[in-house]
Formats: structure tokens, sequence, C-alpha cells
């Protein structure tokens, strides 16, 4: 049997995934990277994007909105800010939450209301870019 990656990817609510695969493409900061088994101990802040799961010839998307991954000899944790499979998604519902994000920024009335208006619209956006690749 082929080596497989032991991977977790954890939010605050919940434990996304976990399991044994074959291949992890992480948004990392500093650009995406992958994370085969045996792979070499490495810690990096992840960024907003599309972390990308091989197992099987199968591929998983999951949006990540932030966080970070750890690879260890155990294998590969991430620790997301956010995160939602991208397969339960549905486009027309995503640019209708983006118009109403944009809506909420430009009648946003206080500096508080603005920056979490445009929190919501940079998140959403990120997220539509990430169904795009």
């Amino acid at each position: 049997m082929a080596d497989k990656l032991n991977f977790a990817l954890v939010s605050p609510e919940r434990e996304l995934f976990h399991g044994e695969v074959d291949h992890v493409v992480v948004p990392g900061s500093e650009g995406e990277f992958g994370v085969l088994p045996n792979h070499a101990p490495v810690m990096s802040v992840v960024k907003p994007g599309a972390l990308r799961i091989f197992d099987g010839g199968g591929e998983r998307r999951i949006f990540v909105n932030g966080g970070f991954a750890d690879v260890t000899p155990d294998g590969l944790t991430v620790l997301a800010e956010d995160a939602i499979d991208l397969a339960d998604v549905s486009a027309a519902d995503l640019e209708m939450q983006l118009k109403n994000a944009s809506e909420d920024l430009r009648d946003a009335n206080t500096d508080a209301k603005r920056d979490a208006a445009q929190r919501a619209l940079t998140r959403l956006e990120a997220m539509r870019a990430a169904m795009a690749r």
C-alpha cells in the first residue's frame, strides 16, 4: 500500500475533515504549497483561498479564510479561522451574498459597521475567486 498523509482540517466550529489522503495543496501566505506523505516539518500562515485535498484520483476543494498549517512527522493539520466546502456553495447564492454585502458596505453609517461590511465583502470575494480556480 502506498504511503498516505494523515490530514486534519479544523475550524472553531468543528472538525471538517480528518483522514488519510494522497496530497493536500494549502493556500499559504507565501504561495500555495503541496504536502505529501513524509513532508519535512513546516508551519505556515494560511491565506484565504481554496485548500485542495487529493485522494484516489478525486479532488475536494474547501474554502479557508485564514489560519495556520502545521506539518509534522505525524501529518498535516490546518487550523482554519473559517472553512466551507465549496461543493456546498451555490454560485447564484454567493453572487446574491456579494450583492448584499456591497449594499451593506455602501449603507454603513459607522466605522464599526463599515469595517464589518468590508470584512464580509472581502471574505465573499475570496470565496468567489477560490470557486473560479
